[in-house]
């Protein structure tokens, strides 16, 4: 048998690790925090959002911070539009809790901290799931609500590619 055969075979030399890489930035990162929550208007006109915070060093997305603020129906059209455009599973968002919202409720209903809350924590680990999936990091409409101010409902649904200027 020949030298060349048995080269192929051979463990690869890896370098060993110093504190730099140990302790130093990741190689790639993302992360995406669901934090200060505000319910504003009055009556059936009353809604609670909150801010979405993204930091990433991924070269898919065109912006490396970015902060934005949504409401729980935002979460449901990203929850919708991945469901009908990408081939990836789509986790549940946390409950509508329809209960709370009855009239003649002894409390605040859905706008109790205590509900907001567990609300805040299920759409963090919901938008995280979502966002740590590499499918669904080239989708349009995760960019869009990732990034935009303003989602663009009648956006065109579709991929985003590396050096894309306009999500």
């Amino acid at each position: 048998m020949s030298d060349t055969a048995v080269a192929d075979t051979r463990r690869l030399n890896s370098k060993p690790q110093d504190l730099t890489d140990a302790y130093g930035p990741p190689s790639n990162f993302l992360e995406i925090d669901i934090f200060n929550p505000q319910t504003v208007g009055v009556g059936r006109a009353r809604f609670t959002t909150y801010e979405v915070r993204m930091r990433t060093n991924l070269p898919i997305f065109k912006l490396k911070e970015s902060c934005v603020r949504r409401r729980y129906s935002d979460f449901e059209w990203l929850k919708n539009e991945l469901e009908r455009d990408s081939k990836i599973v789509v986790p549940p968002l946390p409950g509508k809790a329809l209960k709370r919202q009855l009239p003649f409720r002894g409390d605040e209903g859905i706008f109790e901290e205590s509900f907001i809350e567990e609300r805040r924590q299920g759409l963090e680990q919901f938008i995280n799931k979502i966002a740590g999936h590499p499918l669904a990091q080239n989708e349009r409409c995760l960019h869009m609500f990732l990034q935009e101010e303003a989602i663009d409902r009648n956006y065109v649904p579709g991929k985003v590619r590396l050096g894309e200027k306009d999500c």
